[in-house]
């Protein structure tokens, strides 16, 4: 049996998340329905919510895996929710979950997340011109290991299909 690959889409949560990489984060959610693919998200608000919503307007699955402990707590655009009840170490399970990142804007928690997928050597990519982490991080790697070097990508669909490629695609 294939399984479908499942891409995390990490940014903004709603407290810092810009018109622009909520827009960003709806086209690649859409972009990732549309190849086939699993969305993954922390589930909650700003980058997170505009990718479910994305992918489910597209008709796929977004599996959202949250923090805390009740279900009601993930946005509602979520197609399966994962409660952790954890707290922000769920930080792990979605790059751990996930065969490659997408990163929307973002901060620290975005960078967590980045980092985790940094240090397992996932494919990683980061939309330019939404914003903080992925503006900060494109293009360059993490530390002096060089792990995987974060590509960057205009839009949602070169962003999806370079994740794709680098997953035999």
């Amino acid at each position: 049996m294939d399984r479908k690959h499942r891409l995390l889409v990490i940014g903004y949560n709603s407290d810092a998340c810009t018109r622009k990489a909520y827009n960003v984060g709806y086209s690649v959610g859409r972009a990732i329905a549309e190849s086939g693919a699993i969305l993954v998200t922390g589930g909650l608000g700003g980058v997170m919510e505009a990718a479910c919503k994305g992918a489910r307007d597209a008709g796929g699955i977004s599996l959202g895996i949250i923090p805390f402990d009740k279900a009601s707590e993930a946005n509602k655009y979520c197609s399966i929710v994962v409660c952790t009840g954890m707290g922000y170490a769920r930080n792990y399970i979605t790059a751990y979950t996930s065969d490659g990142v997408i990163i929307v804007g973002g901060g620290v928690g975005t960078l967590i997340e980045a980092g985790v997928a940094y240090m397992k050597k996932k494919p990683i990519v980061a939309l330019v011109g939404s914003g903080g982490i992925a503006d900060e991080y494109a293009g360059r790697y993490l530390d002096d290991r060089k792990h995987v070097k974060i590509a960057s990508a205009r839009n949602a669909n070169e962003a999806v299909n370079y994740i794709m490629r680098r997953l035999g695609r």
